[in-house]
């Protein structure tokens, strides 16, 4: 055999190179992701008999005149895969790449070692070369691949690329300031590009990117990739999303546009995995007046406020209750949370609310009532400028607090009642930062005007 007796010939090196490769092929479980059908929707067909890549995961033409893609999808569509198999392409004919993800173990563990990150998805014949310590990536051609953190935009003030891949530049605290000294360093070759793959968010520069015209944009929805998630995401993850606004950013892609005179807004809103030492924790209730199908919800939110002065909403456990069935709930979360007080709302008799609480389970919780009688809106301002001020963190994983949010974002004061979250919400917020809130606002609509103004 003519390719037998070459090999024969070959350098000893050379020789040891190909048998590894062949032996990493039988290993492999890789499999190519473009097929030859632009317009795929990559369901398996002909000789790819396999899930691959859709048409909303295949790049613009790169020649056009275009400067960033950006793949807007949801959780689970498929942005990772889609990211990591265009830069393995990028590398053959780009030497310097960069890679930035929100953190330095998100680099790591999804955008290189995830299960659709760079090494995952590399053929066994382009599969590059991984340092941590350096983050720093290097294929077989000798591309290199630098890793970095958003949390740090002043490391990508010298670097030097020919692309950019950015993973969820839509959750960069920092991403005007990152984004500016990255566009600075993309400058080798004749038509640089950036990647950015992300769940978006309604903040100005996420806004401005999509009006961009030189922006493409392709916005991909969770259920375009259902084929290739485990059941129990779709258990979970879909069913908690499912019906929401927030949903339409984390399954469909969307842009959630705020809602014209709302006091909250979705950019207000920061996440955390845990809540740090707390110095109080309350459970605030807002109780229905009346128990039938048309019935109000009964407002729960827990609620904690740290050393450091900041506010952490920890729990949301409002739902349409009986009297009992309230009063047992309010007693359970104040066990379970370890908190200080239950702080209720006393608008139907305060001998009424504490009755209700002593006698469904009395948990010995020391019982705060709240009175409101001035409006809302004015009530509701002073907790809305400490979100303004970034001093509220929602704790969990995102969609825990969905229905929260929602009805924050959604509520314009003298549009109907307010929700019972949100009321609940502000009684605990105004309990606990009584010394550190801002002083009320007289006039409801001034909230407004100042946004309207700081805006403009």
């Amino acid at each position: 055999m003519p390719g037998l007796e070459s090999f024969k010939h070959w350098k000893p090196e050379a020789q040891q190179r190909a048998l590894e490769l062949l032996k990493e092929r039988e290993r492999s479980n890789w499999r190519p992701f473009y097929c030859p059908v632009r317009a795929c929707d990559g369901n398996p067909h002909d000789k790819w008999a396999f899930p691959h890549a859709r048409a909303d995961q295949r790049p613009p033409k790169w020649s056009a005149e275009w400067l960033v893609w950006l793949l807007s999808g949801g959780r689970g569509s498929g942005k990772t895969r889609t990211g990591a198999e265009v830069t393995h392409r990028v590398t053959k004919f780009t030497g310097r790449l960069i890679l930035i993800a929100p953190t330095g173990p998100d680099l790591r563990e999804t955008m290189v070692e995830g299960e659709s990150g760079l090494l995952a998805t590399a053929p066994p014949n382009n599969r590059p070369l991984w340092e941590p310590s350096k983050k720093k990536l290097t294929w077989p051609n000798g591309a290199i691949g630098q890793g970095f953190s958003a949390e740090e935009p002043d490391r990508l003030r010298g670097p030097q690329s020919g692309f950019v891949w950015g993973d969820e530049p839509g959750h960069w605290p920092l991403v005007e300031e990152v984004w500016d000294n990255m566009l600075f360093g993309l400058r080798l070759g004749r038509n640089p590009k950036v990647v950015a793959t992300t769940t978006p968010k309604p903040t100005k520069w996420m806004k401005k990117l999509l009006t961009d015209p030189m922006t493409v944009t392709h916005r991909v929805s969770t259920y375009a990739n259902l084929d290739n998630l485990a059941d129990t995401y779709k258990r979970t993850v879909l069913d908690r999303y499912e019906g929401t606004r927030l949903g339409k950013q984390e399954l469909y892609g969307e842009l959630l546009e705020d809602v014209e005179g709302a006091l909250w807004t979705w950019d207000m809103f920061q996440w955390i995995d845990e809540a740090p030492p707390l110095q109080r924790i309350v459970v605030a209730v807002d109780p229905a007046g009346t128990v039938n199908k048309k019935s109000d919800e009964t407002g729960i939110i827990v609620v904690g406020i740290g050393f450091d002065k900041n506010l952490y909403v920890l729990a949301d456990s409002t739902d349409k209750y009986s009297p009992e069935r309230w009063g047992s709930m309010a007693n359970s979360q104040y066990e379970e949370f370890s908190a200080d007080a239950i702080v209720p709302e006393k608008n139907y008799g305060q001998d009424m609310v504490r009755y209700v609480l002593e006698n469904a389970g009395y948990s010995g919780a020391h019982i705060i009532p709240v009175e409101s009688r001035r409006g809302k809106a004015i009530r509701a301002e002073p907790v809305v400028a400490l979100y303004e001020k970034k001093r509220v963190f929602h704790v969990g994983k995102r969609g825990d607090l969905s229905a929260l949010e929602d009805e924050l974002t959604t509520w314009v004061p003298g549009e109907g009642d307010s929700p019972n979250r949100l009321d609940a919400l502000v009684h605990g917020v105004t309990e606990l930062a009584k010394r550190v809130m801002p002083a009320n606002i007289a006039d409801p609509n001034k909230l407004l005007r100042d946004r309207h103004l700081r805006a403009v």
